[in-house]
């Protein structure tokens, strides 16, 4: 294993043993990886005060293995140290860390998990967050979440979404981790029955509001404008995973624009394009994030009303424009793999593991193409 490198800068503490501190990496936590084969972990904490110049050593376990300890190059006292090494994409690895002076192991600490793997934001509506028939586990391990402040297994509800119901993404994520052999993490904010008026920057103008109105306002024009809470919310749970921290968005909202009783709150395909796209343009402008977005064909209601030509051909035209990946076409899941045996708009357990298998079929071959 390579010799990291200190830096004296200080990092919060999140993890801790007698006299050394480990903030990253913590436990579940996954790392996107830059190629296929490898990611770059950071290894950052902080030793307590010491009387004299301690050493910081570290090993890792993996498969069982472990390798032998390897001493960080420089010296610490009572200060922060912060290394950057390349690993193979994987996990779960297990990190261990001591403070020594003269040979003499002063303190320990342990990050029990942590891999290189995959992370996906997930945003939208009900059916992006936890609102379907059943609660979803994972299966593999493999799998995590994280709720801005640390990650855990990703069993439901998914932490940071709305909802205390089911979600594709356990499912999602054993297929990406069985079939790629890495772990795979999840972001999730999705905010159940909101209009994609509702994620728009604050400020963003247009003609007509949502049926619901907690988060938008009307003008003295009577327009209407968005408060642009989950917008703020989104961007800043993107720039928690840092710097090319995530692999894409995953988006899947519609329903909420589509078909709507009061027609006044209908939106048309050309407008829902339009502020998707705004949406997609300022969140990567204010995160300083270039992520790609797959964009789902969603606008199903209930029985008699499955889908709106109109919406998905906005959705369609975000693909057709290069704006956005092909996500999968959900209006499709009908029947039994909906609620309360076919009669509502979220997924019943059926059909959220088919939701994921959706999602799959998309992610797996563009990430074959895409990462080398």
């Amino acid at each position: 294993m390579k010799t990291l490198l200190l830096s004296l800068l200080l990092f919060p503490i999140t993890a801790h043993a007698a006299g050394i501190v480990l903030s990253s990496p913590s436990d579940y936590q996954v790392i996107q990886r830059q190629t296929a084969a490898q990611g770059e972990l950071t290894v950052a904490g902080s030793l307590l005060e010491t009387d004299g110049p301690v050493d910081v050593e570290i090993r890792l376990v993996h498969d069982g293995k472990a390798e032998e300890w390897s001493r960080l190059a420089g010296s610490v006292k009572g200060s922060a140290f912060l290394g950057k090494i390349q690993l193979p994409a994987g996990g779960w690895y297990r990190m261990e860390a001591r403070a020594t002076r003269d040979g003499q192991v002063l303190a320990e600490a342990v990050t029990e998990h942590f891999g290189i793997g995959e992370i996906f934001v997930v945003a939208g509506q009900s059916n992006s967050a936890n609102h379907g028939e059943e609660k979803q586990n994972t299966s593999t391990g493999q799998v995590a979440s994280f709720d801005g402040q640390r990650w855990l297994l990703a069993s439901d509800p998914q932490p940071g979404a709305s909802g205390t119901g089911g979600s594709f993404m356990p499912p999602l994520g054993d297929a990406l981790a069985t079939h790629f052999k890495v772990p795979i993490g999840f972001i999730a904010c999705g905010i159940g029955a909101t209009s994609v008026r509702e994620w728009l920057p604050e400020g963003s103008v247009f003609p007509a509001p949502p049926t619901r109105t907690t988060r938008v306002e009307q003008r003295a024009d009577a327009q209407w404008t968005s408060k642009g809470a989950a917008f703020t919310m989104l961007v800043r749970r993107m720039k928690q995973a840092g710097p090319q921290g995530f692999r894409a968005v995953l988006w899947h909202q519609g329903e909420s624009d589509a078909n709507q009783t009061d027609s006044k709150c209908t939106l048309s395909g050309d407008l829902y394009r339009q502020y998707l796209a705004t949406i997609i343009r300022e969140s990567r402008k204010q995160s300083g994030i270039e992520a790609p977005w797959f964009v789902a064909q969603a606008s199903y209601h209930v029985p008699g009303d499955e889908s709106s030509d109109d919406l998905r051909s906005g959705q369609a035209a975000l693909w057709k424009e290069g704006i956005a990946l092909e996500g999968p076409d959900t209006d499709t899941l009908k029947g039994d793999l909906r609620e309360a045996n076919g009669k509502g708009v979220h997924f019943s357990s059926k059909g959220l593991r088919e939701h994921a298998a959706l999602w799959e079929r998309k992610i797996t071959p563009w990430l074959e193409q895409n990462v080398k």
